[in-house]
């Protein structure tokens, strides 16, 4: 049975029930997008990264991490002949190990701290088959601004955009192989504690993002019906001290108040552990992959 349709009025998102109606699943994306996006402006991906020194923590982080990027790696269908398009790629997390097993990469990425990190990574690595765009996925041209087509079309962790179907849409126009996303189910870590902070730091209660069920049936009612995983994630930051964790944390919690820094600061005294001096965050998620090929006609 079909329960209910979205219907915008004023921005403001109103359930009507009528059985006979579809669920308009993109604009559920669009409203939560949104929802959070107003509580958490701080939150805004390409602003986080703009600083070299958070891009270079992402990086770092990511080496700690690096049995997910192996697993994505590996979990991927390409050849050495394969071209790859990664949207967000950050400081080149994915771009390089592919680029080192394919014929070329475009990194899609708005943030210039993390296209420095990238460049300077491309040169510590001897790689010289990514193309860059700094832009956001959002105001790329597929014609202007990409050589499609590309056997893999790669978007982890990077689903910011307020019109997903849109995005999507856009994915396939480029690709001529498969798509692969790779995003959130249920409740984070970061959603964890900003629930918990939100309110006592900016005195309103924190709206997380959209998820993995919201993402499934926007492709879905674009009748793609993709292979989905999910997996856990377990993953960890660490920090020299208190006060590296801080330069990470303040822009992400928004804190601008020594009654906020004082909030922060002990909320990372709480949840840092000391391992071989050096301070831990460890956590862990649940993580879908969703993937599938793109027919053409």
């Amino acid at each position: 049975m079909k329960y209910g349709t979205l219907e915008a009025r004023d921005e403001e998102v109103n359930i009507t029930m009528d059985p006979t109606k579809e669920i308009d699943w993109n604009l559920v994306w669009t409203d939560l997008m949104k929802r959070s996006r107003d509580t958490t402006p701080a939150r805004d991906c390409a602003k986080i990264w703009e600083s070299k020194e958070s891009a270079k923590r992402f990086w770092d982080m990511s080496k700690e991490n690096s049995h997910r990027v192996e697993e994505t790696i590996a979990g991927t269908q390409f050849t050495p002949d394969s071209r790859v398009l990664d949207i967000g790629a950050g400081p080149g997390t994915l771009a390089i190990p592919f680029a080192q097993r394919v014929a070329s990469v475009t990194a899609v990425e708005p943030a210039e701290g993390m296209l420095t990190v990238l460049r300077e990574k491309m040169a510590e690595e001897g790689v010289d088959n990514i193309s860059i765009v700094q832009k956001r996925w959002e105001d790329v041209s597929v014609a202007g601004d990409l050589e499609p087509p590309y056997d893999v079309v790669i978007a982890s962790f990077s689903l910011g955009m307020a019109d997903i179907r849109a995005a999507i849409e856009k994915m396939m126009e480029a690709c001529n192989g498969h798509v692969y996303l790779y995003h959130f189910a249920g409740e984070t870590h970061w959603d964890r504690d900003c629930r918990d902070l939100w309110p006592r730091l900016h005195g309103k209660d924190y709206q997380p993002g959209p998820k993995s069920d919201v993402l499934y049936n926007v492709l879905y009612s674009m009748g793609i019906f993709p292979h989905v995983r999910t997996f856990r994630l377990q993953h960890r930051q660490s920090f020299a001290d208190i006060e590296e964790a801080m330069a990470h944390f303040r822009h992400q919690y928004g804190v601008t108040t020594a009654e906020q820094e004082a909030i922060v600061r002990d909320h990372l005294g709480r949840v840092l552990k000391k391992e071989n001096g050096v301070l831990v965050l460890p956590a862990s998620s649940t993580r879908v992959k969703i993937w599938w090929e793109v027919e053409r006609p």
